[in-house]
């Protein structure tokens, strides 16, 4: 890079003292310098990026036959593909069970705000147990409608959840992985489960929206009409190959909408 700017910096002297309108010379070497400046990718000089992962035990990884963090890895070995990317260190703070509200009190934590505070990514998922918590509330009686009330307070309490990571870092890229619908073989008889998943995704798609260098990412679809088993033997979190997808959703999000306002920051 610098030796092709020095040689349109040698060249730019040559021109200023041969005869004719040096004004345009040099007018004419200043535009070709920024020219060249301008065809320098901003990721060419490698960065290492450090990621916090916070929320349910699909961050944890629950269902991992390897036990090593569930999306994570596939997703570290996908970011250091990355020309831009030099290295990616990741922070594991997922916890089994965790629902939003929970979560919201762990922000607290100083072990959180300090992984936060270093990262240049925060990942979360939440929402899946606060749902699992009306399905067991409402067993004798489960209705589309219990969903849709307790979705006003899961909203405020994910906007509460992006209000905190931002506080504790201004610049980091926050990425909300939305929720599928393992409940299918458990709660046979709600025919709007899926519905319910779509409004409680378009929900956190929403708070998201409001917040600066924020973005959801869609899984939901993955887990619909496929042939490939895509869970656990649990048959409520990803099994390996589910979480492969997860991965592979999340990282477009970054290559395609975080990674390149990452790369301009220092």
């Amino acid at each position: 890079m610098w030796k092709k700017i020095g040689c349109i910096l040698a060249a730019s002297l040559i021109l200023a003292s041969c005869e004719g309108n040096t004004e345009w010379q040099s007018h004419s070497a200043r535009e070709t310098l920024l020219e060249a400046e301008r065809t320098i990718p901003e990721d060419f000089i490698p960065r290492t990026f450090s990621v916090a992962a916070i929320g349910d035990s699909l961050t944890q990884g629950v269902g991992d036959s390897t036990d090593s963090g569930g999306y994570l890895p596939y997703l570290d070995e996908l970011l250091e593909q990355e020309k831009g990317v030099k290295k990616a260190n990741f922070i594991n703070l997922g916890v089994r069970g965790t629902r939003s509200d929970q979560l919201l009190e762990k922000l607290d934590t100083s072990k959180m705000r300090n992984a936060i505070e270093d990262s240049d990514i925060v990942l979360v998922t939440i929402g899946g147990n606060d749902m699992m918590k009306i399905a067991r509330e409402n067993i004798l009686n489960l209705q589309y409608e219990v969903f849709e009330e307790e979705m006003v307070s899961y909203t405020e309490r994910v906007n509460q959840i992006f209000k905190k990571i931002r506080s504790e870092n201004p610049e980091a890229a926050i990425i909300l992985i939305g929720l599928y619908n393992p409940f299918g073989k458990w709660f046979t008889e709600v025919d709007e489960l899926n519905q319910i998943v779509d409004d409680w995704n378009e929900a956190g798609r929403s708070v998201a929206s409001h917040y600066s260098e924020s973005y959801f990412v869609e899984i939901g679809d993955l887990f619909v009409d496929t042939d490939v088993n895509l869970l656990f033997d649990d048959q409520f979190h990803p099994n390996d190959k589910g979480y492969e997808l997860i991965a592979e959703r999340v990282y477009e999000t970054l290559g395609e909408e975080a990674l390149p306002v990452l790369a301009g920051k220092d």
